[in-house]
């Protein structure tokens, strides 16, 4: 029973995001990022018509988001991240999944993201996800200067 109990208190919810908690993703997105985007940036992100955030979701509060944006049959992945303490616990995963769902109904065939070069542990993620390199782009990123690689998958 009381197994039982611990694996039902890490359940994730995964959900499309309501606008009060665009701050508890700006909180998360200050924790996880060097060059975490503005509360302001997220609530205009949450506005667009063609733009979608989930969340996922435990008992203790917000463990993760992701950030897609799409036109006609192609979409692009902004953000996805998760809270230290919900790492390689599935969340990711679920979001990917809700995205793909998503993806689906909306027609969209082809998604699109960049990575920090160094992320190894997104680069691996991705991968097991179906997207393969299309690229570099060099010095895309600040804080620190790293190229970013180009991903994609087809769906």
């Amino acid at each position: 029973m009381l197994g039982n109990q611990m694996e039902s208190d890490k359940m994730i919810e995964i959900s499309e995001a309501d606008f009060p908690e665009i701050p508890e993703i700006a909180a998360l997105e200050r924790e996880i990022f060097p060059d975490a985007w503005s509360l302001k940036s997220l609530e205009e992100t949450w506005k667009q018509k063609n733009a979608a955030i989930f969340v996922a979701k435990t008992k203790e509060g917000m463990a993760g988001y992701l950030i897609f944006y799409y036109v006609l049959e192609e979409g692009e992945i902004a953000r996805i991240a998760t809270a230290h303490s919900v790492r390689r616990q599935g969340a990711a995963s679920q979001m990917f999944r809700k995205l793909l769902d998503f993806c689906r109904e909306q027609k969209i065939t082809r998604i699109m993201l960049e990575v920090r070069e160094n992320n190894e542990a997104a680069r691996q993620f991705y991968g097991k996800c179906g997207f393969t390199k299309d690229g570099i782009r060099r010095n895309y990123y600040e804080n620190p200067k790293e190229n970013a690689v180009l991903m994609s998958v087809n769906l």
